[in-house]
């Protein structure tokens, strides 16, 4: 099994035969930050790099990018977030040109979200049902084929595909498959519809690896089939249902959207233990997929634990030395085998067996 292969050591993540290297003059400075237990803690981010902020639980990394860094940077360029952290200083925000945060909450809350709707993908694929034969007969036009949307969907449970049974005090509502689609969603004239003798709904109940053969000749819908291919959701159906997605496979599918998107090169993505939940497997993928970001000239900073993920940032910033009052202080700073050289941390201590130091 590919469990098996990990646990015996004969599947590894490796660490990066290359590291990039930090431009002296391209980096963010926060200055002397004093959130929560953190003690004018000074932090450089060099930009277009992996960087990992690392350390002890309490040590301080949320405070440092969550509660601080993340909503000075974005309230700088324009964006709305909640008042920062205190701190005295922000360098060098001139040089992105916007801040995403990337966690694993879900897609949406409605039953009506998927990685379809949330990547954009199912805006073209109704275009391609608008431009069949039968559909312009019809008189059918891409809106037609939106489950959001009265007159193409099904009413009865409205394009839900399920209805909610009388709620029942001190339990958990109850849903059922809709009595009149049967769950695809839409009404018969809708389905009766075709593009390569499948349905609106038939599309939408395609893995994602099945899907991207089907769509090969329409560019824009194949590149976003591959990002999400790429994270290795191939074997999710593209109208999944987001409230049945793990966090991890939520934060892939935001991840996936973002490779897809044409950038400037100058974003910078922030990710807080993205590897919560997922198996060693996804995580190397997880890797890939930010590899590939940071390839583009963006930055991407994780708060991590992992160390298959702090092995292979370009840089770290280690806070501690311990949690709570103890914690607060940058302790480290540099690429992972200079913080592992480091006498008296803990993250440096469990790095060096990872990275094959004595």
């Amino acid at each position: 099994s590919i469990t098996g292969r990990y646990l015996s050591g004969r599947a590894t993540i490796p660490v990066p035969t290359q590291r990039r290297k930090a431009a002296k003059t391209r980096s963010i400075v926060i200055e002397e930050v004093t959130t929560n237990n953190l003690k004018n803690v000074t932090a450089e981010f060099p930009l277009a790099l992996f960087i990992g902020v690392s350390g002890v639980s309490g040590s301080g990394k949320s405070s440092l990018v969550n509660e601080t860094l993340a909503p000075a940077l974005i309230r700088r360029l324009g964006g709305v977030a909640p008042k920062p952290g205190p701190h005295t200083g922000l360098k060098g925000v001139s040089q992105i040109d916007k801040v995403i945060q990337i966690d694993q909450s879900p897609l949406g809350r409605s039953p009506r979200s998927n990685a379809a709707t949330y990547t954009g993908a199912f805006d073209e694929i109704r275009k391609v049902f608008a431009a069949t034969k039968d559909a312009k007969q019809l008189g059918f036009k891409a809106n037609r084929f939106s489950f959001n949307v009265a007159g193409g969907r099904c009413e009865e449970c409205q394009g839900q595909g399920t209805k909610r049974l009388e709620e029942m005090k001190f339990l958990p509502d109850l849903f059922v498959t809709c009595p009149v689609c049967e769950g695809r969603r839409f009404n018969h004239q809708t389905l009766a519809v075709r593009y390569k003798r499948l349905s609106i709904a038939d599309v939408l109940n395609l893995p994602i690896e099945e899907a991207l053969s089907f769509f090969e000749n329409f560019p824009a819908i194949h590149r976003v089939l591959t990002s999400l291919n790429d994270v290795g959701l191939g074997y999710l159906r593209l109208g999944q249902s987001s409230t049945t997605m793990s966090g991890g496979e939520s934060q892939r599918i935001k991840l996936a959207t973002e490779l897809a998107r044409t950038d400037t090169g100058q974003t910078l993505y922030l990710l807080d233990e993205p590897t919560t939940g997922l198996h060693f497997d996804d995580i190397r993928l997880l890797l890939g997929v930010l590899q590939r970001l940071v390839d583009r000239g963006n930055t991407a900073i994780v708060i991590e634990h992992n160390l298959d993920v702090l092995k292979c940032c370009d840089y770290l910033l280690d806070l501690g030395p311990d949690g709570g009052a103890r914690g607060g202080y940058l302790i480290a700073a540099g690429t992972p085998e200079e913080v592992a050289a480091l006498e008296g941390n803990e993250t440096g201590r469990f790095l060096r067996h990872s990275l094959g130091m004595r």
